[in-house]
């Protein structure tokens, strides 16, 4: 082949990788075999010196700016109009209302009655992005609306952000900008100076003169927004989220479409504090009209459109008074601090406690007792200090513990966390252990709670996992809280414990750093304890996304005599961890790429999803030329339009059945 076209080949390959890896959660290849790719694309591109823009080696420019250049916008990035009360929804819904009716009451286009999207709004920062012939060209901040910062070296960092597309005409689409408040969690524990919030963040990386430091903050994007384009007009809101996602732009899973203005009420209020469970920083909702005529006659005022509002929700940073720190003890040995504050209300919930990394996180935010803290509440049950503001009162340093606080171990430090060494008789570290071991995911021993742990500890002098298979009925019944039905009960689910996933078995060893998803790779490579047991580190790093820390953790678990002792009493006592293969059956699915879309009768989209990959079929969200089959419901929109262009099978599901439309 050319080595041209091997070039071509080769990106168009690893952007599609990138694409199921980054936006779509779906990774086809290990991380090896990307390597491998990538390595071969950069060796192409020095040998020939040709480097296209929109190749994956362009992501990170070498280069810091000297400072941003402006960039006009094709088309306006509108403010929103914003409302906190329903009253205010509904306000605005009346006056929307009142100018359709006054629209159709001269006009023979009669507008339909207005449905509404709801959308998250994300607190990040806004970005717009120009695509040329399909490449992307340009990326700027919202600036005035009119006038932005060009950012592109920094938007190309983000790798869930497509360089090329398949629309060839010029565009503009409009999106946010976000750190993810898990990765600002581990950030913050590295950096030398802890960022404030996830928004500061986001805005702040993407504002650096050095792409390199915009990289390290592993930004993600949402686009929700078609802001300008050439040659193509949509008829709903929901035609421009297929467009982003056929293009392959990253689309928050969640827009819903309501009839009423009441209905979008009655959302907000079940997703309010549902919101905290998100991986990103939100302040509210999007309210639009779904029908482009219908806001094209809204129109807008200076600022706004009539067309949409946002639904803000109530602040959820405050500021109180640090009146104390306790230091506690976990499964891993690790004694880290919790903030005790002046109790206040933020989000609708009473704080009293916030979360403190390590003792280097304490003296980096400069917190001390009675320091006015300022307290973020995300989707964490415990708050996190953020840092600290003025405060007039007389403050004072927060010791670093040097014995633990349950069982007086004389404390050792590792990196930046302090550990207990007496991880055999130390209760607090125990008691984790047996409710980690016993919880849903791992042995799943129903009716195994942190009460039960602490009762079979101090009175039952339980020392260590395999202890559990030796517990007898007259030991349970003398327990306080016990009667026969209880006692029965456990004893039932202990044994029932025995015969166990081999996945589940290893993530209930509380391994440093293992949780479900890495426990299930083990499982699917090693297929058996035993051959887990004799892993080398060589092996370990080619399993999943497994890297250097994990598989080290993984290697010292399996050196400790300790724990081998453990686990051959464990097997003793009849715990039985089992590999089973999941059978695949042959069928027109096997090996194929399927897309679903519209709505099936009596089954949901994930059953569906579920029958294809027990077929042996790989479910992706988007139409392309390497789509197989297109599954068909009511009301398919626009993956049927593109998959009977591209002359893509056609499937359909009667009696149960799936059938090729010919």
């Amino acid at each position: 082949m050319d080595k041209v076209e091997r070039i071509k080949e080769l990106i168009e390959i690893i952007n599609d990788l990138n694409y199921h890896y980054y936006t779509l959660d779906d990774p086809k290849v290990s991380d090896k075999e990307y390597d491998l790719l990538y390595d071969e694309l950069v060796a192409l591109e020095r040998e020939t010196n040709i480097i296209f823009p929109y190749s994956p080696t362009q992501r990170v420019g070498g280069q810091i700016l000297d400072k941003f250049e402006k960039h006009t916008h094709l088309g306006r990035l509108w403010s929103l109009d914003k409302s906190q009360t329903y009253g205010d929804l509904l306000s605005w819904d009346n006056r929307v209302k009142r100018t359709i009716n006054d629209y159709n009451s001269k006009n023979e286009d009669k507008l339909p009655p207005p449905k509404y999207i709801l959308e998250y709004k994300f607190d990040g920062l806004t970005i717009n992005l120009t695509y040329k012939d399909g490449i992307l060209v340009q990326g700027a901040t919202r600036g005035n609306g009119i006038v932005g910062e060009a950012i592109l070296p920094q938007i190309k960092t983000i790798k869930s952000i497509p360089l090329i597309i398949d629309f060839k005409g010029t565009i503009e689409v409009q999106g946010e900008g976000l750190m993810p408040l898990s990765v600002l969690e581990e950030y913050n524990k590295k950096a030398a100076e802890p960022l404030k919030n996830a928004r500061n963040a986001a805005a702040g990386a993407l504002r650096n003169l050095d792409p390199k430091v915009t990289e390290e903050r592993k930004l993600v994007a949402y686009f929700y927004n078609v802001g300008y384009i050439e040659g193509k007009t949509f008829n709903d809101h929901m035609e421009v989220l297929e467009f982003l996602k056929d293009n392959r732009f990253p689309v928050f899973p969640y827009a819903k479409e309501f009839e009423s203005i009441e209905g979008v009420i009655e959302e907000i209020e079940r997703i309010k504090d549902e919101r905290h469970k998100l991986d990103l920083l939100t302040d509210g909702l999007v309210i639009k009209i779904s029908h482009m005529r219908t806001r094209e006659v809204l129109g807008y005022t200076n600022k706004f459109p009539r067309w949409a509002m946002a639904y803000k929700f109530e602040a959820e940073e405050t500021t109180t008074k640090l009146i104390g720190v306790v230091w506690n003890v976990g499964r891993t040995a690790k004694v880290t601090p919790t903030a005790i504050l002046e109790p206040v209300e933020i989000g609708g919930v009473t704080v009293r406690r916030a979360t403190l990394n390590n003792y280097d996180d304490i003296l980096r935010k400069g917190v001390k007792i009675n320091s006015r803290v300022l307290i973020r509440r995300s989707n964490d049950v415990i708050p996190e200090i953020l840092g600290t503001v003025e405060t007039h009162e007389e403050t004072f340093e927060i010791e670093k513990p040097t014995h633990c606080p349950a069982c007086g171990s004389v404390l050792y430090q590792n990196g930046v966390h302090i550990f207990c060494p007496n991880s055999l008789s130390c209760k607090p570290q125990l008691v984790s252990r047996l409710v980690h071991f016993a919880s849903r995911d791992a042995m799943n021993i129903e009716g195994f709670s942190e009460k039960t742990a602490e009762k079979l500890v101090e009175e039952l002098n339980i020392t260590d996992l395999p202890d559990i298979y030796e517990i007898k009925y007259e030991d349970l019944i003398k327990l306080e809280g016990f009667k026969e039905k209880k006692t029965n009960n456990l004893l039932e689910a202990i044994e029932r414990s025995k015969n166990i996933p081999l996945n589940s078995f290893i993530y209930a060893l509380g391994i440093n750093n293992v949780g479900i998803k890495t426990a299930t790779d083990l499982a699917n490579h090693f297929k058996s304890l035993d051959r887990l047991r004799k892993a080398t580190f060589e092996e370990l790093i080619t399993v999943g996304e497994i890297g250097e820390v994990i598989a080290n953790s993984i290697i010292e678990f399996f050196q400790d005599p300790r724990i081998n002792e453990a686990l051959d009493k464990l097997l003793a006592e009849g715990v039985n961890p089992y590999y089973e293969e999941v059978e695949v059956e042959e069928s027109i699915f096997t090996d194929k790429t399927v897309v679903i879309t519209g709505t099936i009768e009596g089954y949901s989209r994930n059953e569906i999803k579920d029958m294809v990959e027990k077929m042996g079929g790989k479910v992706t969200s988007s139409v392309s030329k390497k789509t197989d089959y297109v599954i068909v419901g009511e009301n398919p929109g626009s993956k049927y339009t593109k998959a009977v262009e591209l002359g893509i099978k056609i499937v359909r599901m009667e009696n149960g059945k799936f059938i090729i439309s010919e």
